[in-house]
């Protein structure tokens, strides 16, 4: 029997729904992202936004299923990370639609979907993962049963550091696409802190240093390339130790930042020196959206994994490797 999953996804700017089958054939995926007129996200402003855009999202997302609410057979929802104000107001809408239409309720920690729809895509088994994004930078791969965190940032998130520096330049949100067409122009590279401790990395300090060439009037599309192939090389690197310490063949980036096209051509390049298959998600399922929510609450659900609506609250500091992996 074919199971009708609907997905709600709203950790941080964007709010998305998507519905997706029991054999992993996603029938819609709709979404919406706040862009604010100035400055970075206001949580407060994103969940209001999410509120008001959501249920109209879910009702389009089942329309383009070519389904109805009545065939939905769970609803997914992130419970965490992110931030509080916008997983508050998503697990308020999930709860009410699985009481309305008396369905399971399934939580589904949003790392770990971004991981499981990468899977889906490319039908990798058992991946070393780049997860960036503007709230998350991590290599992770399975091992005892859970997703495990090799190396992550200390600091700031690459796609937040993107974010803030084209801020400072006078770019609009989001600035990682602007950022990386500025980066194409430039020609001139200049030397930013390379802050690689251990397995982990660090952004703040190359961050601070862009700005200060900003100010001295170092263009900026070589503060771009300098950036880009300063940040991407970090990643590279720490990517590269986790294949080599795992002995994994698989390399997935997925994430926001995954549609990068420079960095999946330097890890596509390390996949290469290592004879592992590369796979970057698609644009489509790459940035936060409700198909990933709905994949992994199928496999959740099927694992046996199902939450009671009072014991639903929110972890916004739930972390990758804090969750059991059941079905794998």
């Amino acid at each position: 029997m074919t199971l009708y999953c609907l997905g709600i996804e709203g950790t941080a700017h964007s709010f998305g729904a998507g519905i997706v089958t029991s054999e992993g054939k996603v029938l819609s995926n709709e979404w919406d992202m706040l862009k604010p007129a100035q400055g970075g996200i206001h949580p407060r402003e994103a969940s209001r936004h999410h509120s008001e855009l959501g249920p109209g999202l879910i009702k389009d997302s089942v329309q383009k299923a070519g389904i109805h609410f009545k065939d939905i057979n769970l609803v997914a929802f992130s419970r965490g990370p992110g931030l509080g104000p916008c997983l508050r107001t998503t697990a308020t809408i999930a709860r009410t639609l699985s009481l309305k239409l008396a369905v399971p309720l399934v939580d589904v920690n949003h790392c770990v979907a971004h991981i499981e729809i990468g899977c889906l895509e490319s039908r990798f088994n058992d991946p070393v993962t780049v997860y960036v994004s503007g709230g998350n930078t991590q290599v992770i791969a399975f091992a005892g049963g859970r997703f495990r965190t090799f190396g992550e940032t200390l600091d700031i998130a690459i796609g937040n550091m993107l974010d803030v520096l084209a801020r400072e330049l006078g770019m609009p949100f989001p600035g990682g696409p602007i950022v990386e067409r500025e980066a194409k122009k430039g020609s001139n590279f200049y030397d930013l802190p390379y802050s690689v401790k251990g397995m982990d990395l660090s952004y703040s300090g190359m961050l601070t240093a862009a700005k200060k060439l900003h100010s001295e009037g170092v263009s900026i599309s070589d503060i771009c390339y300098s950036v880009q192939e300063t940040s991407f090389g970090m990643l590279a690197e720490i990517a590269e130790r986790a294949i080599a310490h795992t002995k994994k063949n698989e390399l997935l980036l997925t994430g926001g930042v995954a549609r990068n096209n420079r960095l999946t051509e330097i890890l596509s390049g390390v996949a290469k020196r290592h004879e592992a298959t590369f796979h970057r998600v698609s644009p489509s399922l790459a940035g936060d959206q409700g198909a990933m929510i709905a994949w992994n609450g199928i496999l959740q659900y099927k694992s046996g994994r199902r939450i009671k609506v009072e014991d639903s609250h929110v972890l916004p500091k739930w972390r990758t490797d804090d969750q059991d992996i059941l079905w794998r």
